[in-house]
C-alpha cells in the first residue's frame, strides 16, 4: 500500500491494534514517513543487534526488480545476507520492518523456515509451495499471538464460541488472555479496520504472572517463545496450527463491540468448526 493513508504517528499510537509496535513507533522521526536510512539508523542504535539465524546482522535495502536468481529472492537473500528488501513509502514494508524490531527472533525463525523449505523445493525441482511455507506465510502476514493462562478460554476460541468468549466471559479475559498482532499484513489492514478483519492465532500458554509484567517484558518473552515454537521441527508444518481470530470482537478493539447484539453477526463471528485434520 502506497501512502494513501497519511503519516500520522499520533494516530498510530492511539490504536490498540498497533500496541505491540508502539515502543518502536515512538523512536521514529515523527515528521515524515521513515526511510531505509531511518530503519538502519535505528538498527545501529540498538543495544542488542538484530540478525538472521545464518549469523548476519539485519540491514534494510531497496527491493530488487526484474528476473533474479534464487539467492537474490526475498527470503533467501534475507537468510544468506541479512538484507531485507524494502520498498520506499510503502505501508506493508513499513510494518514488516517494525515487526523485525519488535519480534526479531521470531522473524528470523520464520525466515529460516522459508529458506529451508525453498531450498528443499529447489533441490526437488518443484514449483509447488508446501504446507511449511503456507503456515509460515500465514503467520508472517496475518498472525496473532494469543496468550492464555486459562485453558477454558482458549478452548472457546478454538471452537469458535465467540459470543461466549468475548461477551459473556469478557471480564475474565483481563489477566487471563491477551492478543498481540504479529503479521505485518494485518498491521497494514489495521490502518483502516473493517468488519470481517480476521487474524490467524498462534496460542501460547502462559502463567498468570505474565499479565503483571511490563509491556516490554511481555514482548521479549513472546518473541523468544514464538521463535522456539518455529525452530521446533515438529511445528510450522500445517496452517491448521493457527486459529481464526475475529479481531474487532476483542474487547476494547472496536467501539461497536460494547453491545451484545454486535456478536450476533454470524457472517463475521462464524460458529462452524474447521475439520480438525
Amino acid at each position: 500500500m502506497k501512502l494513501s493513508y497519511i503519516w500520522n504517528p499520533a494516530s498510530l499510537l492511539q490504536s490498540p491494534l498497533l500496541r505491540p509496535l508502539h515502543p518502536v513507533i515512538t523512536r521514529l522521526n515523527q515528521g515524515y514517513f521513515p526511510t531505509l536510512h531511518d530503519f538502519n539508523e535505528l538498527l545501529a542504535g540498538l543495544e542488542q543487534p538484530v540478525g538472521v539465524q545464518q549469523g548476519h546482522n539485519l540491514h534494510f535495502v531497496p527491493q530488487e526488480s526484474g528476473k533474479i536468481g534464487f539467492e537474490s529472492q526475498y527470503e533467501p537473500r534475507c537468510y544468506l545476507t541479512g538484507e531485507v528488501q524494502t520498498r520506499p513509502e510503502n505501508w506493508h514494508d513499513f510494518f514488516n520492518a517494525l515487526v523485525w524490531f519488535t519480534f526479531p527472533k521470531a522473524k528470523a525463525a520464520i525466515n529460516t523456515r522459508h529458506y529451508r523449505a525453498l531450498a528443499h523445493e529447489l533441490d526437488a525441482n518443484s514449483s509447488q509451495r508446501g504446507r511449511v511455507r503456507d503456515m509460515a506465510t500465514l503467520l508472517d502476514e496475518s498472525g496473532v499471538i494469543v496468550v492464555s493462562a486459562n485453558s477454558a478460554l482458549a478452548e472457546l476460541l478454538k471452537t469458535f464460541q465467540w459470543k461466549e468468549l468475548f461477551w459473556h466471559r469478557r471480564k475474565e479475559l483481563h489477566g487471563a488472555m491477551d492478543f498481540y498482532i504479529f503479521g505485518h499484513g494485518l498491521y497494514e489492514k489495521s490502518l483502516q479496520p473493517y468488519i470481517g478483519m480476521t487474524g490467524q492465532g498462534l496460542i501460547l500458554n502462559v502463567e498468570a504472572e505474565f499479565f503483571a509484567w511490563t509491556h516490554e517484558m511481555q514482548l521479549s518473552y513472546l518473541d523468544t517463545k514464538v521463535a522456539e515454537y518455529l525452530n521446533n521441527p515438529e511445528h510450522c508444518l500445517n496452517p491448521r496450527e493457527l486459529h481464526p481470530v475475529p479481531l474487532l470482537g476483542l474487547p476494547g478493539w472496536s467501539a461497536d463491540n460494547e453491545r451484545e447484539a454486535y456478536y450476533d453477526n454470524t457472517s463475521y463471528f462464524r460458529s462452524h468448526r474447521r475439520n480438525p485434520k
